[in-house]
């Protein structure tokens, strides 16, 4: 978000006078009210001016009163002005305030996106990629998406890279991508893909990856209690007779349909008992881990159990 708003404030304003033009107001009880006051300030000399509430909370709180000041103001904003709200928190879409400023707004979320949304994850290598001044192929942005994840600050940093050794402008393929960027990283899916088969050696091989590339066990554990929740749901759905697609999607609470039919062939193999199984015992390890045990011998135990309850393909 930091590397968004710096793009944005040296896109608006002359350097010349930017200690004119750019007010950073800090939360306080009439932040808001001073920041609207700023905006509609015309910018000295030229450029434009920069207006920025740092960790407002309007998207989480709003009085009537200042409502009734962001739908006055908000409208009326010259166009030499740019004033940004920033926030640590997932707003409300329920308050007026969060409604009206998707209407007059461009809202911008950097939340992370969940690691099995791979469509979305490709789509931000490509966008980041454009921002940064790096071609890729296909192949590259796949191979970038399944290697970095939702990790925004690797996927720049390793973006920086690759257009610093691009001096020719060109599109670079997926040899020179692997052979920069290092070895793929092993991501939380794919071990949970690993537990799902009772592949254990390859699940710890997973394991040691991610370790070493410093994911932190606690996301680990939250990834694999995420997927293999929703594997459990999809089989329960399939087991109670549902075959409607966008019905399962939407008691799984997934967006696509079409992913749908993935999980099923996922989950084909397994009992819904087994599926049901792994759950306590993605609990005992995330509790486990939060008590403070040794990290990668507790989650190797944990990995080695889950492996074995699913080695079989038998219903159970």
């Amino acid at each position: 978000m930091m590397q968004a708003v710096n793009a944005l404030r040296q896109s608006v304003l002359d350097p010349i006078w930017t200690s004119f033009n750019y007010d950073k107001i800090s939360p306080a009880t009439d932040a808001v009210q001073i920041g609207l006051n700023q905006a509609m300030t015309p910018p000295f000399g030229s450029g434009s001016r920069f207006v920025w509430l740092v960790d407002t909370n309007i998207t989480q709180h709003c009085s009537q009163n200042l409502l009734e000041d962001l739908e006055r103001t908000l409208p009326q904003i010259p166009e030499t002005t740019l004033l940004l709200f920033t926030t640590p928190n997932k707003p409300d879409r329920r308050l007026k305030s969060t409604k009206l400023l998707q209407k007059v707004a461009q809202v911008r979320d950097f939340s992370p996106i969940p690691p099995w949304e791979t469509e979305l994850l490709e789509k931000q290598v490509k966008e980041m990629a454009q921002e940064v001044g790096v071609k890729l192929t296909t192949a590259g942005v796949t191979f970038l998406a399944e290697a970095l994840g939702n990790d925004r600050r690797q996927l720049h940093s390793e973006l920086t890279k690759l257009q610093l050794y691009d001096t020719q402008d060109t599109v670079l393929d997926l040899e020179v991508i692997t052979t920069l960027v290092g070895p793929q990283t092993q991501s939380s899916l794919k071990l949970a893909k690993a537990i799902r088969l009772g592949d254990t050696v390859k699940a710890l091989e997973l394991v040691a990856d991610l370790i070493a590339h410093n994911e932190h066990p606690l996301r680990i554990v939250a990834t694999l209690v995420g997927q293999f929740r929703t594997w459990f749901w999809v089989k329960l759905m399939i087991e109670t007779g549902e075959k409607d697609e966008k019905a399962i999607a939407q008691a799984v609470e997934i967006n696509n349909p079409k992913r749908v039919y993935i999980l099923r062939q996922e989950v084909k193999s397994l009992s819904l008992n087994q599926l049901q199984k792994t759950l306590p015992l993605l609990l005992e390890l995330e509790v486990s881990l939060k008590q403070g045990k040794e990290e990668i011998s507790t989650l190797q135990t944990k990995i080695i159990e889950l492996c074995q309850l699913l080695s079989t393909s038998r219903k159970l």
